[in-house]
């Protein structure tokens, strides 16, 4: 284990007065390391952590010495942080998705597997070129940041891997993620609440979950999210394409959304919004309240589903889904012959070349 050296290493980068420091991680070798968090607030204004070699966790869960930040490199305010280089993060997550979901030693109780790098209060934040491997739950988690650019990563975990998103975004402002190639077992990117102004493009996702906003109002709870821009982005052989997801019972509001210039690959749900999301189909009880959805729109969509619904709308029958927009959607079934069909429930908007048809949209 090499922790202490990454935690002096850290410390002499982060104390470092001038304008901008570094801490360079060497391409010669891999560094086994157990959980780990590198705390700020740093001296310079821009701390510049180069990865050049490889960052490998421990393969036994049970020798994880820590479980209680939930994430196995953190970086915690950090103010202007430049994280890249052409190395790898390898969380050597399969351990963590083949045995039980609680993992106990002798001192500590992991009741979830970690995310692999979370960072949580970084604003300034730049995460570039990486390769993110096998996380033992979601590789990326971004919290409580502003002002990030996160781009040219390649993330990849096996399909069948559960949990694995590729970049969680919550409660963080002025985000944009660009030309990056995810493949999960989970979503590739979900905006949850608290988040603003979101920017993904040119995003290749597959396998996985799609790109989600949500879940929301988990719980009862109140969620927001607003001022999303999803465009040049392709989906192939995902669950869902461009997901809305929210649990019954929960508040707030999901608003000013867009998904534009997307290319479908046999996808499972290429346009979906979900407002009765219950994860597992565990018997989740009916409630009245809802996250409000409203001003979503979706244009130029081009591709084939894997099912026959292309367009699913299932809205809350108290809360309805307003403003929805389809212009120039053009999806087809996977299935020689069939043709594809659009499901709404209490969605109100408009349809403008649209195949298959949302005649079904109420005005």
């Amino acid at each position: 284990m090499v922790n202490k050296a990454f935690e002096a290493a850290w410390q002499d980068a982060c104390n470092d007065i001038g304008p901008r420091s570094r801490l360079t991680i060497p391409v010669v070798q891999s560094f086994l390391v157990v959980p780990i968090t590198f705390q700020g607030p740093c001296n310079s204004p821009i701390l510049h952590f180069q990865l050049l070699g490889t960052i490998v966790a421990p393969e036994d869960p049970n020798s994880w010495s820590d479980c209680e930040s939930g994430a196995w490199l953190k970086f915690s305010d950090v103010n202007g942080l430049f994280i890249d280089g052409s190395g790898m993060i390898d969380g050597r997550g399969n351990a963590w998705w083949t045995k039980s979901s609680t993992y106990i030693n002798e001192e500590y109780r992991c009741t979830v597997p970690p995310s692999a790098l979370h960072f949580e209060n970084c604003n300034g934040l730049h995460l570039r070129e990486l390769k993110h491997r096998d996380s033992p739950r979601n590789h990326i988690g971004v919290s409580g940041c502003n002002d990030v650019i996160i781009a040219y990563l390649d993330i990849a975990a096996p399909a069948s891997s559960p949990n694995t998103d590729g970049i969680d975004v919550a409660r963080s402002t002025q985000v944009r993620i660009q030309e990056s190639v995810i493949r999960t077992g989970d979503d590739c990117i979900a905006i949850n609440s608290g988040s603003s102004q979101i920017n993904i493009t040119g995003v290749y996702c597959g396998p996985g979950h799609g790109i989600s906003i949500g879940s929301l109002g988990m719980d009862g709870e109140y969620s927001t999210v607003e001022g999303v821009y999803v465009r040049k982005c392709n989906f192939s052989g995902t669950q869902n394409g461009a997901r809305i997801k929210t649990w019954q019972g929960g508040s707030g509001y999901a608003k000013d959304i867009i998904f534009e210039d997307i290319y479908l690959h046999n996808v499972n749900n290429p346009i979906l919004i979900d407002q009765y999301y219950c994860a597992d189909n565990n018997n989740c009880p009916k409630e009245s309240g809802a996250v409000n959805i409203s001003n979503i729109s979706y244009k130029l969509f081009q591709g084939t589903s894997s099912s026959r619904t292309a367009i699913n709308f299932d809205c809350s029958n108290n809360v309805p889904c307003l403003g929805l927009s389809l212009d120039q959607i053009n999806i087809t079934s996977t299935v020689n012959g069939e043709d594809t069909i659009a499901y709404c429930n209490n969605a109100y908007g408009t349809s403008y070349i649209t195949t298959p048809s949302a005649s079904c949209l109420l005005h």
